[in-house]
């Protein structure tokens, strides 16, 4: 699950062929959901393992994990959601952005529910590279037991070593994503087709009925052995997230012709193999390689893990530039890695964040048995998320009856709420951290919201509207201010009033500049917007231009660039005469702000964290002017 930053669909990539774009999606899309078989059916086996194993249960094991890839990942994902898209982008926050934009009444609810999503999918950020590596590394405990204590160190070096590169850009690695998890599912499924005819009963499992035996003969069992099936289908919301990295056929034909067949056949040879060697549950997927196969299959393995790690990884990049340029996060420092493509992004604080944070869940539970019982929480809960906002885009969009919308996925939704409970029972034995996780990041984006919005009401009432100030400053009296020469160019959130950092440049310094631009960055609904759609231009006097910039929020917000392109349509601007102007704030925590004072507290310290604008939006440092003022809120 992720949202990956290497590869966007341009007019270039479109121009490449569709086996080169497939084979790139089978790296980065597909790079969680294809390590699911180390571990997937080894913890399915588990709770009805302590008594035996009939052949039935082992039967019904694998239909439901075929049943829950065929039903979850084809129809919900790759035949249905590639379809809902915003202007081609996928994923929780882009849908939230399209459906605020036709919200009737209940926007607060989208709000949460995307915010809900997106905080799911940031604690999973941190638990898929700790469980995936890991696993993939316990392999070398059956080519020497002497390695047994080497697991733990070598994985937590692995994963340093992933977040050490991230600095320097992903663009040479991703070259090697696709054929490096092309060769890992391409092993995996011919080593299944090799051990179904351990036992050619398991072809029973295509039978859904088996699926259905075993949920009525388990009973309560059968519950916790759905949250060790649904590892099967992590990573699947991928697929909608990276809809714009590849676009839709890509993503399908991958899914069709290599992954879907090679996981089923794979699933289909560890039953056989455990039907035929029932003394293998404790590993079966590394147990069914020979000897001379084992330690290969470990270190690719290994290298299938760390580019599952790696897409999430630039995954939470992405998403967390998309939740800055929506408002729901502070301005934090972004980083293009490449000289030709922006895609390539990188956040050093939410690198850091991420390997303090896979580093500690790697050392807290120590192997990935202990820490896949953390793991399907939060992606059966961002799997419901996705479900219930897409109700309301097929209603909203595609224009579908609400009994046709009920319909169609109500089913889907009571499935996926099964699994949920069924992962909701692992709780106590780690389940608690994703969840908490998600809570955490919730209030953070929930209280940068609603902190920003307060702000920004408390001071509009103090503000002076821009159509009074105008006249009334260009109106010659001897108190007039002194004019100086240059462009003096103000940067504003709200366009209609005077921007603070003027009024205390006349107040305190007494001057006007010849030319003054007020300016508004504004981020649309919307993942990209074009050069010629970028500007907005009105003349209010002679002296006076407002200008709105307007980006998408899938790029980045480099005004610099943007004012010198605007040169092209006539607008003058000269970078060594002009002066930014930027108000800063000093906020001050009030009771009676509308927010409880923990919370202002909160929104005051990301506030203070926040990178200087000068940065975030690419201005020259050496023609910046801020000028401060105190704000209670």
């Amino acid at each position: 699950m992720g949202q990956p930053a290497e590869i966007h669909v341009t007019e270039e990539t479109k121009g490449q062929s569709l086996f080169a774009l497939a084979l790139g999606s089978v790296g980065v899309v597909y790079g969680d959901i294809g390590t699911s078989p180390l571990y997937a059916f080894r913890e399915a086996l588990k709770p009805v393992a302590h008594d035996g194993v009939t052949q039935t249960e082992i039967i019904g094991l694998i239909s439901l994990m075929i049943w829950a890839l065929t039903i979850i990942v084809t129809f919900k994902y790759v035949l249905f959601l590639l379809r809902a898209d915003n202007d081609g982008e996928g994923g929780t926050l882009s849908l939230l952005a399209m459906l605020t934009k036709t919200a009737n009444g209940h926007k607060a609810f989208l709000m949460l529910l995307g915010l809900i999503g997106a905080a799911l999918f940031l604690g999973d950020a941190m638990i898929t590279p700790a469980l995936s590596v890991m696993s993939a590394v316990e392999g070398l405990k059956l080519v020497t037991p002497t390695l047994q204590n080497a697991v733990l160190p070598i994985s937590v070096g692995i994963l340093i070593a992933l977040f050490a590169i991230q600095s320097k850009g992903t663009g040479l690695v991703s070259a090697f994503f696709g054929p490096i998890t092309a060769l890992w599912f391409i092993a995996i499924g011919g080593f299944g087709v090799v051990h179904i005819s351990d036992d050619y009963s398991i072809l029973a499992a295509f039978n859904p009925w088996y699926a259905m035996e075993f949920m009525l003969h388990e009973g309560f069992v059968g519950i916790v052995v759905l949250g060790a099936v649904f590892l099967t289908v992590t990573g699947a919301e991928a697929l909608y997230a990276d809809l714009g990295h590849f676009g839709r056929r890509p993503i399908q034909w991958a899914w069709f012709v290599l992954v879907f067949p090679a996981l089923t056949l794979n699933y289909l040879g560890q039953g056989a193999f455990v039907l035929k060697h029932p003394e293998a549950m404790s590993d079966p997927f590394y147990l069914m390689f020979p000897q001379w196969a084992l330690l290969p299959m470990v270190i690719l393995a290994t290298a299938a893990t760390i580019i599952a790690s790696q897409a999430v990884i630039t995954g939470a990049f992405s998403l967390v530039r998309q939740a800055i340029h929506l408002g729901y996060l502070p301005r934090m420092q972004i980083l293009i890695t490449s000289e030709t493509n922006i895609g390539q992004i990188f956040l050093p604080s939410v690198n850091t964040l991420l390997l303090v944070g896979v580093t500690a869940l790697v050392l807290g539970f120590e192997s990935s048995e202990a820490l896949a019982t953390a793991y399907g929480i939060s992606v059966t809960g961002a799997m419901v998320v996705t479900t219930l906002m897409a109700f309301e885009f097929v209603r909203a969009k595609w224009k579908w009856p609400q009994t046709l919308a009920i319909a169609t996925l109500a089913p889907l939704l009571a499935l996926e709420l099964v699994f949920l409970g069924a992962n909701l029972l692992k709780i106590h034995d780690g389940g608690w951290v994703p969840i908490t996780m998600a809570i955490i990041f919730t209030i953070i984006m929930w209280t940068w919201k609603r902190g920003a919005a307060i702000l920004f009401e408390k001071t509009r009432r103090i503000d002076v509207p821009l159509a009074t100030f105008v006249p009334m400053v260009e109106k010659k009296s001897d108190h007039a201010p002194v004019s100086v020469p240059g462009v003096a160019i103000f940067l504003t959130s709200d366009p209609e009033t005077a921007p603070a950092a003027l009024l205390h440049n006349i107040k305190h310094n007494h001057v006007l500049h010849e030319k003054n631009v007020i300016l508004t960055i504004v981020t649309v609904n919307k993942p990209r917007v074009s050069v010629e759609e970028r500007f907005k231009i009105e003349k209010i006097s002679e002296r006076f231009t407002l200008i709105e910039l307007r980006f998408g929020f899938m790029q980045s917000h480099n005004v610099s660039q943007a004012l010198a392109y605007l040169r092209k349509t006539g607008f003058k601007f000269d970078i060594m005469s002009t002066s930014f102007y930027l108000g800063r704030r000093k906020l001050v925590p009030d009771a009676e702000s509308g927010m409880p004072m923990w919370q202002d507290r909160l929104f005051i310290a990301m506030a203070n964290t926040a990178t200087d604008p000068s940065d975030y939006f690419h201005l020259p440092a050496n023609r910046v002017v801020e000028l401060g003022s105190h704000v209670i809120i």
